[in-house]
């Protein structure tokens, strides 16, 4: 059986008529011969209402209550747009996240997925059914639910099409899509037809919210091709993400190797000084309670050496917003007990393969001539990063991708 995992996302089922056009392409889908595998997320704004509505009644929610109650939106998905695929005759079933055999860590608010058991998934998929799962949650080997943080309905689509041996899995969302930055921004942005897996997974971990950094790394490891675009656009306009390809580059295309730039507001800059080993100690202690919070943690490795040797300031940054206002306090005081120092910043990242020095120095000249403070920037093997105020983000945004892509519109 040709098997195909798509997932939907919450701005494509935001009401009823658009649950309803999701279940005729759905339908359409498995006519073609496929055995279909359908995960939701929660209809758009849910998530964050049902968050609301607990904070309405506790400051500080216990943690296992809240995953109980927001894994209720990706439910209410599932079961809908199953009713809704049945009132077009076809034959659908819907799953949780625990019945689709989605075993994770026990950690709640951001737990990962450790292993995957779709036998009930199968018997459905043979008996020729569509099956609906709920994405976002699982379940704990101490038969605990969990949910697995933002984004995490991507990571459930992929890990299913890898434990099903799925052809492809396909990401449906408002966008058609992945960009060289994000179009809001960037109305002169460019789709970027395909991408490999690593490069991917620097643009998502870097802020960008097409896909889910922890699925592209579940994707390739398991080497499932991912094809990410617009729900009901037949276009064909998509990015895949796959293995590398190899590409001969003409001599006149400027600065090889750069993917994207992403910008990337409500961010928390974390700073440790001190000796090597005792700021390494501060920052996965932080690093540990951040995890148990939720918050994500952007993918860009920090350390600047002072004229000791031995003395470092290394810098974190996670994203503000994955953390509800509950977590502030906790998280500003496991920050001070470390030692650390935070504030709120913007990021720019600029994302690539192999990034050539004289890229770096161009990125970082465009950085600080737009009145960023050079200090604090970052290089890694496929990301140059540069922190702002959260206000210079878009402009930062824009005159990088102007300098370094712009050539290629």
């Amino acid at each position: 059986m040709r098997i195909v995992v798509q997932k939907y996302g919450g701005s494509s089922l935001a009401d009823v008529s658009r649950l309803r056009d999701v279940a005729e392409l759905v339908v359409a889908k498995q006519a073609e011969g496929f055995g279909l595998v359908v995960v939701v997320s929660a209809m758009a704004n849910t998530t964050d209402e049902l968050i609301a509505l607990a904070a309405s009644v506790s400051s500080s929610p216990p943690q296992r209550e809240l995953d109980m109650l927001v894994t209720a939106g990706e439910r209410i998905s599932m079961a809908l747009l199953s009713m809704a695929i049945a009132k077009l005759g076809g034959d659908a079933i819907s799953f949780t996240g625990s019945q689709s055999g989605i075993i994770t860590e026990a950690n709640h608010q951001g737990a990962q997925i450790i292993e995957v058991t779709p036998w009930r998934v199968r018997e459905a998929l043979e008996d020729g059914k569509i099956v609906i799962v709920a994405g976002y949650q699982g379940v704990s080997r101490e038969r605990e639910i969990t949910t697995l943080g933002r984004g995490g309905s991507d990571t459930t689509a992929v890990a299913m099409a890898a434990a099903l041996g799925a052809e492809v899995c396909e990401i449906f969302s408002d966008v058609d899509g992945v960009y060289d930055a994000d179009p809001r921004v960037c109305p002169q942005a460019a789709l970027i037809p395909r991408l490999d897996y690593l490069t991917m997974q620097a643009i998502a971990g870097a802020g960008a919210r097409v896909l889910n950094a922890q699925a592209v790394e579940f994707a390739r490891r398991a080497e499932i091709i991912i094809h990410a675009g617009q729900t009901g656009d037949r276009s064909g306009r998509v990015t895949k993400i796959g293995p590398p390809v190899p590409t001969k580059r003409p001599d006149t295309e400027p600065q090889p190797g750069i993917a994207a730039v992403v910008g990337t507001r409500h961010i928390s800059e974390i700073t440790f000084s001190g000796d090597r080993k005792h700021v390494q100690e501060q920052q996965q202690a932080v690093i540990d309670e951040l995890t148990v919070l939720g918050a994500r943690l952007l993918s860009v490795d920090v350390v600047v050496a002072t004229s000791d040797s031995d003395l470092v300031n290394d810098r974190l940054f996670f994203h503000r917003e994955d953390v509800a206002e509950r977590s502030a306090a906790p998280i500003n005081a496991i920050v001070a007990q470390a030692g650390g120092e935070s504030r709120d910043v913007g990021l720019v990242t600029v994302v690539g393969s192999g990034l050539l020095p004289d890229v770096w120095h161009l990125a970082r000249r465009v950085a600080l001539a737009n009145m960023v403070d050079g200090d604090h920037a970052a290089a890694t093997s496929t990301t140059l990063s540069f922190s702002c105020s959260p206000a210079q983000t878009d402009e930062l945004t824009q005159t990088l991708h102007a300098a370094l892509l712009g050539a290629k519109q």
